[in-house]
């Protein structure tokens, strides 16, 4: 038994509402995904940070007392503390810097989301050659 199923023009054009309205909430709740995730990047970095901060605190007061101590004894105790304070304060930079890094702006935006936001367009439009590529 064939069926052929007749549908009228503001039928189908509700259809398509429907199924852009639909598209458009699934995107969106993909992006809420993926703005979540990068925020809980962000924390990660955020922690990250206030652990070479402490760190960086701990290494200063023991490396200045044990370094200083120590290179008191070849040289005078002023410049041996100038010295190890410079050396600590290069290592806290460097922990800082490469966790300020990875919260840069650009590292929040939702990529993912925006390429398969592009990808529907190109589908929508009916781009031919663009969906053959995607089957092969």
């Amino acid at each position: 038994m064939k069926m052929t199923e007749t549908r009228t023009l503001p039928e189908l054009f509700s259809l398509l509402v429907n199924d852009l309205s639909d598209l458009v909430r699934k995107e969106s709740s993909l992006v809420r995904a993926e703005v979540s995730e990068k925020l809980g990047q962000t924390l990660r970095a955020g922690a990250w940070l206030a652990a070479g901060a402490a760190l960086l605190l701990g290494a200063f007061l023991v490396l200045l007392q044990a370094l200083v101590l120590a290179l008191g004894k070849v040289m005078d105790p002023l410049w041996a503390s100038i010295l190890v304070g410079v050396a600590v304060g290069v290592a806290g930079y460097l922990l800082i810097h490469a966790a300020l890094k990875s919260i840069q702006p650009a590292a929040l935006v939702p990529d993912r989301s925006a390429r398969q936001i592009k990808k529907d367009i190109r589908v929508g439009r009916g781009d031919v050659g663009y969906m053959k590529e995607q089957v092969q």
